[in-house]
């Protein structure tokens, strides 16, 4: 199953001084080695801004390119605005990047790795599937 590498994973992946057995980490390894890793454009907007210096920036940039973009088309959209209205209604609120991952994990049969704890408030009321560390054996 391919699965979306959501930013507050990656930005723990990607730090310099990230504990070297850390699950979130060696999953990420993992999926990168088997090939399923989806990268989605505001995902990739999100983990380079604020990368200083400019350097960094750079090459941060070189090494997401690694990670071509699924292009979106408007059922996304159409699908995280009423993604959005369905949570809302339900009292769970989200921001419209969220719903568009969620939507656009939906729509292709993907799952999302996060560590953001209002996925699994997303899940309660949408079909979205949530992908976790695989426990070491």
């Amino acid at each position: 199953m391919i699965v979306i590498v959501d930013t507050c994973v990656w930005s723990r992946f990607l730090r310099r001084n990230r504990e070297r057995n850390d699950p979130l980490c060696v999953e990420v390894t993992r999926l990168v080695r088997n090939d399923v890793v989806q990268m989605l454009g505001c995902i990739r907007q999100e983990i380079l801004a604020g990368a200083q210096p400019q350097e960094h920036f750079k090459q941060l940039k070189e090494y997401l390119r690694f990670y071509p973009n699924l292009s979106l088309d408007q059922e996304d959209d159409e699908n995280a605005a009423s993604y959005y209205n369905t949570c809302r209604s339900k009292g769970v609120q989200g921001t419209t990047t969220d719903l568009l991952i969620c939507a656009v994990a939906v729509r292709h049969g993907m799952r999302v790795f996060t560590t953001d704890t209002d996925f699994a408030e997303f899940a309660k009321h949408l079909p979205i599937e949530l992908h976790s560390a695989r426990s070491r054996r």
